[in-house]
Formats: structure tokens, C-alpha cells, sequence
């Protein structure tokens, strides 16, 4: 028998030496794959996960300062109405002077105001953070101008007014009450109030705003509005309660101790 060549016994012949090394590389790549896959699966989700609380807290601040502008429209509006129900209260003491001594506080009882917090304001100008979560500058710069507006009518409207029915001294007398001024002040009131419009208006369609979403919005604000007050009333009732029971018990201590 011919001699056993021991190089065959002790070495894996080369193909198979070849299926070896590519069966690694191919674990080995399939495993590198898995691992970039679940990595940029688990970042990917947290992205959207992240990209959509923007959105969604990008949303909320957008009805929440809409909401607030509506607001103060419709108080701006009541505001202006008095002015001319006050107009109106002139010609009717000119049309009849004989009604002026029962009615002569009627024109400070119409006398506009305009009361607002400034809570969603000071939210939304807090930082710079919030302006850019919006990723809309138009929108801010509206915003921050109809803002200064509302205080803007404040001041020179409804307070300028109540000043200058007040030095005027308006009530004191039918001819003070028939010569009082009011025209500067309508002229004002509508235009501060058209401008205020015209920049809401702006806002709703810049951020894609509806007539149907912001009175969803404004009925579910309202409806929170009305069970704080509700919770509020109640913790007074019962604050009420127990501060009277506890006068109670010092009283029946009282009786007692004589």
C-alpha cells in the first residue's frame, strides 16, 4: 500500500476552507444589518414620535393664541358699540332735554372697556423658542402686532375716553353732555378694530385655521372654563363649611368651659 500523505489528513482542503470564510462574512454582514435596522428603526421612531408632539404642541399654541385674538375682537367690538350707543344717548337728550336729570349718568355707564389677561400674550412671547416651534416669522410678527394693538385701543381708546369724560365733566350738565366730542374716538375704534381683524384674518389662513376648528376649539375651552369655575365654587363652598363648623366647635368649647 503506498504511503498516507499526512498533509491531507491534518489540513481542511481548500474549498471547504473557502465556504468557511464566506458563511463568516455572510454572518457577519447579516448581523451588521440587523443591527443598523433595529438602530435606525428605534432612532427613526423616536424622530416621529418627536416630530409629531411638535407638531401637535405647535398646533395647540397656534389655536390657543387664535382663540385668544377672537376674544379680544369680540371685546374690542363691544367696546366699540358703546361708543356709539353713548352717541346715540345725545341725540336722544337733544330730541327730548326733559329726560337728561334721570338719565345724565347713562353716558358713563356707556363708557367703553376693554378687559383682557395677557396670559396667552406673555406664553407666547416668553421666548424665542416658542416663535421658532411655530416655523412660521409672518405669523409671529402678526401675532406680536395685534397684540400691540389691543393695547394700543386700550390706551388711547376706552381709557382716553373715560379720562376725558371725567375732566370734561360729561354728566355734570346737559350742554357738557350735547357738546362732548365723541367723533375722534369712532374714527379710532374702527380703525384699530378693522386692523385687528385684518391681521386675525391673516393669521387663520397663514396657519390653515377654520371657522369650524376654532369653534371646536373655543366650545372645548369653554366647557374646561366652566368646570374650573364649577370645581372652584365648589372647594369655596366647602371651605365655607368648614371654616363655619369650626366656629362652631370654638363656640360649643366656649359654652362648655362657662
Amino acid at each position: 500500500m503506498g504511503a498516507i500523505n499526512r498533509n491531507e489528513e491534518s489540513h481542511t482542503p481548500k474549498g471547504q476552507k473557502g465556504g468557511s470564510k464566506k458563511s463568516f462574512f455572510k454572518d457577519f454582514l447579516l448581523t451588521l444589518l440587523a443591527t443598523t435596522i433595529s438602530i435606525a428603526l428605534t432612532f427613526g421612531v423616536a424622530a416621529i414620535i418627536d416630530y409629531n408632539k411638535k407638531q401637535a404642541d405647535k398646533r395647540e399654541i397656534v389655536m390657543m393664541v387664535m382663540y385668544d385674538m377672537y376674544n379680544t375682537l369680540q371685546d374690542v367690538a363691544e367696546a366699540d358699540s358703546m361708543i356709539h350707543q353713548a352717541i346715540d344717548a345725545q341725540l336722544k337728550f337733544a330730541e327730548d332735554t326733559t329726560t337728561f336729570q334721570q338719565n345724565r349718568f347713562a353716558l358713563a355707564l356707556l363708557a367703553p372697556r376693554l378687559n383682557y389677561t395677557e396670559t396667552v400674550e406673555q406664553i407666547f412671547s416668553s421666548s424665542i423658542e416658542t416663535i421658532d416651534t411655530l416655523g412660521n416669522v409672518l405669523f409671529a410678527e402678526n401675532v406680536s402686532q395685534f397684540y400691540q394693538t389691543r393695547k394700543q385701543y386700550r390706551s388711547m381708546v376706552c381709557d382716553s375716553l373715560v379720562a376725558e369724560l371725567t375732566d370734561y365733566g360729561a354728566t355734570n350738565s346737559l350742554k357738557n353732555t350735547l357738546t362732548f366730542y365723541y367723533v375722534p374716538y369712532v374714527v379710532m375704534s374702527g380703525g384699530f378694530q378693522l386692523n385687528m381683524q385684518r391681521l386675525f384674518e391673516q393669521c387663520k389662513r397663514m396657519m390653515e385655521v377654520t371657522d369650524e376648528q376654532l369653534d371646536a376649539y373655543r366650545k372645548k375651552r369653554e366647557s374646561l372654563e366652566e368646570d374650573k369655575s364649577q370645581r372652584e365654587a365648589e372647594d369655596a363652598l366647602f371651605h365655607e363649611a368648614t371654616e363655619t363648623n369650626r366656629k362652631l366647635i370654638e363656640a360649643v368649647k366656649k359654652l362648655n368651659l362657662d
